[in-house]
């Protein structure tokens, strides 16, 4: 009975803890309930972490932000924290003034303004309004903080005076600019503007200590070169929820997830660039859908003057000082480097430094023609003022251009920049400078390395047990070693457990794609009955997936290849994201099983439909440059470089609309693997399919970007003409033979070069399938885009961006 009663007396104690641990741990709504607005005479406390307004539908917050140690903004940002604990602010009402941790508050006076003041009553920022009807300050939904009256009349908006991002729906206008931060940690004002200049012409501004300047749209270009228009004075840009852009000036853009759905913020950066960026639930952080400037180093400032730049995919933008100059700020490279020793008009004391594949752009206009490098070298030398030149082949006039530099601002290295730099430098310059130089070179492909180090480094995790093994023999188990390596050899190739050891514990992390099992995959497929595709890493089925849609799934040949070439795919195509790529729905690495999981394109390749009359001249032209798209962005548009390096018809995917997608990324990660730019041994192995491949594969050649432009416009050439590269035609003596690539280059060209109109040359190469139904200014500039693209010099051609921008050009004229 005591027991009993016991028992229930402890019983209900612990209902009663139960219930006092609730009330503390979740109070009553009442004492804790967000609120999105602020009523006149009311305030928010910097000391009151509650002290926060939070919109309606939860997604924004404002309130006292910190920036510093015991330093405050009064911010707007998004509720959802990142992985990493910090916040994405969208504005800040005192960036370049923030207040202290104590006492500070944001006040709604009852004349209708709003103030933020210190401890000692200093306001540090305010509105500066007045009302004589009650005033109340709301948190919308778009994030937009609205000062109103109880009519509902706005008298102030965080809209209107934006810091460095814009939201779905807010404007930016003649009164208003973006300026970036100055750094990823200090909100204050940095050097990078964005607005509206005296030509109604959106632009980006390097506004620095020293100098100012243009660098965005190209300011060697014209507003109509540019695609830009000058004669809408209205200037207003805005973008809307579904990532589309669009400006008074005619810039628009859309993003590469373009639709309903992400939460999208478009923002100048720090580092001057300026992004849209999305919202992915599955990683919980933001991804870059579109940016202004593909090629960061292209930003001014970007390392100041006598500052070298860099990109490298997996750690950005780097900088470093030229030989015998050092920084002159080591917190903050916008100032540049500052010679160590000033150098004078004695040539004996100083030296030309050469640096391959490095420029200065942006302030040296001046180009001597016809200058062979001994002359050039010698202009620089007979001018104190000349701080060093610019030497390269000009392929379209035959000769050496000599372009002297009279400052060094916006150097930029690059495997794609022609010609060589030379800079003076003091002898006194120590090896160790150049040295550094030659270690800042880029590796452009060394991104995916880090992927796949991850995925080897889970082999030596097992060191361990080899050190075991090894202990066990020092002691003479023989018997039980072999045994163990039996067991062992027979584990890998069997249980999913080593499959999870190799990939799984990995690439869910790099990729977000649904891991499907192989059973699952095979039930999908029939039993893999129905091919649809055959390429050199596997065979590609359709199938039909539990949740009903329809899926091309890639099986990948058993070969040590074929790991290779399914590592490749998981880690490059996990990564990029664009209406013209193959969108990847997940995979299976099971055992030896190992398979890819894509969307199914209806319309198969481009080369099952090029002898197809559905295929006609309009659609021809649009999967010309939705390719030319997809290309430029994994080349220079995503955050890591790319290179396909089997670009032909067969990879070329067209969807129930017609729209190209790029597919088959199963050669690319065997270039990136090998991380030591273009002297490689695994650039010496030919890569790609016999006809579409650039020259410098054949040549044994450093591998750029440039072979998948060779193949691009090999594949617009045989788009236009019907014609394979490896067709057999009669040459001019009447004797049959193979059409190589450089073949049938030579035979238009030589149609181009000799036929007295252009409708005459386009009449003899065009497909005859199109039936004379084509525009002949389309297909003219096709095949003039298409021919630069397959110069043997592979500095002669474009880059992706350059023959979109050519495409662009033309639809705009």
């Amino acid at each position: 009975m005591q027991q009993t009663f016991i028992l229930e007396k402890f019983m209900g104690l612990s209902s009663f803890l139960i219930v006092l641990l609730a009330l503390v741990l979740f109070p009553p709504f009442s004492l804790s309930s967000p609120r999105s607005s602020l009523s006149e005479g009311s305030s928010l406390s910097v000391e009151r972490p509650t002290d926060v307004l939070i919109s309606a539908n939860g997604v924004f917050s404002a309130g006292f932000y910190p920036v510093g140690d015991n330093a405050y903004t009064f911010a707007i940002w998004f509720t959802k924290p990142l992985p990493d604990g910090n916040g994405t602010l969208v504005w800040l009402a005192n960036r370049d003034q923030p207040v202290n941790g104590k006492l500070s508050k944001l006040s709604l006076l009852k004349d209708g303004n709003l103030v933020l003041t210190d401890a000692g009553r200093s306001v540090f920022w305010a509105t500066n309004t007045i009302s004589s009807s009650s005033v109340q300050l709301l948190l919308h939904d778009t994030g937009n903080l609205i000062l109103r009256t109880s009519n509902g009349t706005v008298l102030w908006q965080s809209f209107d005076s934006p810091t460095d991002t814009l939201l779905p729906g807010q404007p930016l206008t003649r009164r208003t600019q973006l300026i970036s931060s100055r750094s990823r940690s200090n909100y204050s004002s940095g050097v990078y503007k964005l607005f509206f200049d005296d030509d109604n012409v959106l632009r980006l501004v390097f506004d620095g200590p020293e100098t100012s300047s243009i660098y965005w749209p190209d300011p060697w270009l014209s507003a109509d070169e540019a695609g830009r228009s000058k004669y809408n004075d209205t200037r207003i840009a805005a973008f809307d929820d579904s990532g589309h852009f669009l400006s008074s000036d005619h810039l628009e853009f859309r993003a590469a997830d373009f639709g309903t759905g992400p939460r999208r913020r478009l923002v100048l950066d720090f580092d001057g660039n300026f992004r849209l960026y999305s919202f992915e639930e599955q990683t919980g952080d933001w991804v870059v859908s579109w940016q202004a400037n593909s090629k960061a180093c292209r930003i001014h400032g970007a390392c100041g003057l006598n500052g070298m730049c860099r990109y490298d995919a997996g750690s950005g933008r780097k900088c470093l000082c030229l030989p015998g100059f050092r920084m002159k700020d080591p917190t903050d490279w916008s100032h540049g480097c500052e010679a160590e020793t000033e150098l004078s008009c004695n040539h004996n004391e100083f030296t030309f430094i050469k640096l391959s594949n490095a420029d200065f752009f942006g302030y040296n206009i001046h180009i001597l023609k016809n200058y062979t490098l001994e002359r050039c070298m010698e202009t620089c030398l007979n001018s104190c003022d000349c701080k060093g030149f610019h030497h390269r082949f000009n392929a379209s006039s035959g000769v050496y251009d000599c372009n002297p530099k009279w400052t060094l601002r916006n150097g930029h290295w690059s495997l794609s920049l022609p010609g060589d730099l030379y800079v003076k430098a003091p002898k006194t310059a120590s090896s160790s400078d150049e040295k550094a130089l030659e270690k800042f070179k880029l590796d452009c492909l060394g991104t995916a390395n880090k992927q796949l180090d991850r995925i080897y480094r889970r082999r030596h995790e097992s060191r361990l047990l080899t050190s075991l093994i090894w202990f066990a023999c020092a002691v003479g188990c023989i018997e039980i070693v072999t045994v163990f390596l039996v067991w062992w050899f027979l584990h890998r190739t069997t249980s999913p457990d080593f499959s999870e050891a190799m990939g799984g514990g990995y690439l869910p992390a790099a990729t977000g794609f649904r891991r499907f099992t192989y059973d699952e995959l095979k039930q999908a497929t029939r039993g893999f009955s129905e091919e649809v595709g055959r390429g050199g890493s596997g065979v590609v089925y359709k199938g039909l997936l539990c949740d009903g849609r329809v899926a091309a799934i890639k099986r990948l040949n058993e070969t040590n290849r074929g790991e290779v070439d399914f590592q490749a795919e998981i880690s490059t195509i996990g990564r990029l994201n664009h209406m013209n790529l193959i969108e990847s729905w997940g995979y299976c690495i099971q055992g030896k099983h190992k398979l890819l999981v894509y969307e199914y394109m209806e319309n198969g390749s481009l080369a099952e439909n090029l002898n197809n009359k559905t295929l006609d001249w309009d659609r021809r032209f649009q999967i010309a440059l939705g390719t030319a798209k997809g290309l430029a962005y994994i080349h220079e548009e995503c955050l890591e470089w790319v290179l396909h390096c089997d670009i032909k018809p067969q990879n070329i995917l067209l969807d129930s609309n017609y729209q190209p997608k790029v597919a088959d990324f199963g050669l690319s990660k065997l270039l990136n693997r090998g991380g030591g730019g273009g002297n490689n041994s695994d650039f010496s192995k030919i890569r790609g399919t016999r006809g579409y491949m650039a020259p410098e594969w054949i040549f044994n050649l450093p591998i750029t970007s440039k072979v998948d432009v060779y193949s691009y416009g090999v594949v617009m050439l045989q788009m236009a003409t019907g014609k394979s590269p490896t067709d057999v035609v009669l040459d001019i003596n009447g004797h049959a033979g193979e059409m190589g690539q450089r073949t049938l280059i030579k035979w238009i060209r030589e149609k181009v070069n000799t036929s007295v109109t252009m409708e005459s040359w386009i009449e003899e190469i065009v497909d005859p399938v199109i039936n004379g139904k084509y525009d002949a200014q389309e297909m003219q500039i096709l095949i003039t885009v298409a021919l630069k693209c397959v110069e043997e010099d592979k500095d002669a051609r474009p880059t992706m961006t350059q023959v979109l921008e050519m495409f662009q050009h033309h639809e705009s004229n």
